[in-house]
């Protein structure tokens, strides 16, 4: 297929899947009344089913079993798996507990973190324009404590354990499908255990509405994962850099016009510490794009 084809087809694609993402707040709102943590356990358990039909009808269940082939390839899977959970844990926390601000907080906080743990975890050399994105996010949790008395922790969470499970999955030498499988495997027996001690969890307490929702949370988290993948095979990195901002930003509407979350003057201040921070080092990606090709 020729790429004048493709490129409007990823496009759709990266939409949809940041939409969904953008959107997540309004469908883990229906869950309030089960806890973080119940959702947590229905999320990593009904994703496993889902993930499994796709490799399933794929005929590639053999070929994804395979990979388990060493402790070492098993004990990431599981990093993996425990830094998906705590994201998944913190976001449904957040938004359920009027803190969806912070969340999509989190979120744009993400691609600078993600710098930050590359040149002191891994001794990547940074540019300068991103000394300055990581000075600018330092100096937006500064805003924060010193207005608050407390680190923005749903945002820090959320940004740091999405970095951080990037960088294990770099060591695991599988496609986000399989990946998602394998993770969500290791996250079903603990929440099996889980949905066990705790009489369903929430499941079958709060009617049948709240259940459904509960029930196709697998669908909800596996169909924006899968989609963004499809998208990302057809996109530039540039291209999906920039509609990656497309759900924090809808995440942030949600939360000040949908949730009614107040929007004060250290709020605007913080995100446009962010946001200087974000746009510098798009810019400068764009940038090397375009010299690039």
């Amino acid at each position: 297929m020729s790429s004048n084809t493709e490129g409007p087809r990823g496009i759709a694609l990266a939409l949809i899947a940041n939409l969904i993402w953008g959107l997540a707040a309004l469908y883990w709102m229906q869950t309030k009344p089960v806890e973080a943590v119940d959702v947590m356990a229905h999320r990593g358990l009904w994703t496993l089913p889902v993930t499994l039909i796709i490799i399933l009808a794929l005929g590639r269940l053999r070929e994804t079993l395979a990979l388990i082939s060493s402790f070492r390839f098993v004990c990431w899977v599981a990093l993996a798996a425990l830094m998906l959970t705590i994201n998944w844990g913190v976001y449904v926390f957040a938004v359920t507990n009027e803190r969806a601000t912070e969340a999509s907080l989190g979120y744009f906080m993400l691609p600078l973190l993600t710098i930050a743990l590359g040149v002191f975890v891994f001794g990547e050399k940074p540019k300068p324009v991103q000394i300055v994105a990581i000075c600018l996010a330092i100096a937006a949790v500064l805003v924060q404590l010193i207005s608050y008395g407390s680190l923005p922790w749903v945002s820090l969470t959320l940004a740091l354990s999405f970095a951080l499970y990037a960088a294990i999955r770099k060591q695991i030498e599988a496609d986000s499908l399989q990946g998602l499988f394998l993770e969500s495997l290791c996250m079903a027996p603990f929440a099996i255990v889980w949905l066990l001690l705790n009489e369903g969890a929430g499941l079958g307490a709060h009617g049948t509405r709240v259940d459904l929702f509960l029930l196709f949370s697998g669908v909800f988290t596996a169909t924006p994962l899968l989609t963004y993948v499809a998208a990302a095979r057809t996109l530039s990195l540039s291209n999906i850099g920039l509609l990656t901002y497309v759900g924090p930003t809808l995440q942030l509407l949600v939360a000040i016009f949908i949730l009614r979350e107040p929007a004060t003057l250290i709020t605007a201040l913080t995100f446009g510490l962010v946001w200087l921070g974000v746009i510098a080092v798009s810019l400068d990606a764009w940038r090397s794009s375009r010299v690039a090709t």
